[in-house]
């Protein structure tokens, strides 16, 4: 069950770089590049980052129990921690 997408801006390559290396911290599957899917703990991610300044996120799956809201709150914390 995905959840609709969610688009952050002001997301320079450092910020994006973080990001990722958080996300690999904290568990999840994060391939290389500026698109692909983000895996792990039961949650599916989309992303496209335009290599510039706007990445779109989408979670196109989740446990039942995890609403969009708190799997995109998530990576939104992610991606502010790391200065976007």
């Amino acid at each position: 069950m995905g959840c609709n997408p969610v688009t952050f801006h002001n997301v320079t390559s450092n910020v994006f770089d973080c990001m990722k290396k958080k996300l690999e911290a904290a568990g999840l599957h994060v391939p290389s590049g500026n698109k692909g899917k983000i895996s792990g703990h039961g949650v599916v991610v989309d992303f496209d980052w335009d290599g510039t300044e706007k990445l779109t996120i989408t979670v196109k799956d989740k446990p039942f129990f995890v609403s969009c809201g708190t799997a995109t709150g998530k990576i939104h914390d992610f991606v502010h921690q790391c200065g976007a």
